[in-house]
This record gives C-alpha cells, structure tokens and sequence, in this order.
C-alpha cells in the first residue's frame, strides 16, 4: 500500500478549509483516509497551520511520501528537519 500525506478539502464553497491526512494513493483526494494529521485554514491572514508533529513524524518514518504542499507545510513547522535529524541519527548508530 503507497501511502502519502496530503491535502482533503474541507469546508464550504469560497471558504476552503484543508485537512493534512495520511490516505491510500489509490483512493480519491477527498475519499476515505487512514489518519488526520491536522489542517491548514488559508482563509486568515497568516495561514493557520497545525500539525500534528509526532504522528507527521510516526508516518515519515513508516515510509508515506508528502505532496510537495503538505512537504512545505511539515518544512514550515519543522517536521522534515526533525525527520531528516533523526534519519541521521539512526544511520550513525548503525556505524
């Protein structure tokens, strides 16, 4: 099973809200998913974004991909620098 995080749309006509979730690559963008992860409300003036760092964190390490949006957001919360620090780590320890 290809596993990515990515983007379901929420929310009414010209007020889109977003849910970051962690879904079958074979299944529709806003069909049936596995876990949220969080959202994102574009609509405020910064974009709220909230994440779910350890469970963002859980399923990089089980292999999901990002979409390159859902990438910038995990960058923009520091996920992928905790994800890659930790992939490091790891790779020293097996030294």
């Amino acid at each position: 099973m290809a596993v990515k995080l990515r983007l379901t749309r929420m929310g009414a006509k010209k007020a889109p809200r977003y849910r970051i979730v962690a879904a079958d690559s074979r299944f529709a963008r806003d069909g049936r998913v596995i876990e949220t992860l969080g959202y994102v409300d574009p609509t405020t003036n910064p974009a709220t974004v909230n994440v779910d760092k350890e469970k963002a964190l859980d399923w990089l390490k089980k292999g999901a991909q990002p979409s390159d949006t859902v990438r910038n957001l995990l960058s923009s919360q520091g996920v992928m620098k905790q994800f890659h620090e930790d992939k490091l780590a790891a790779k020293k320890e097996k030294k």
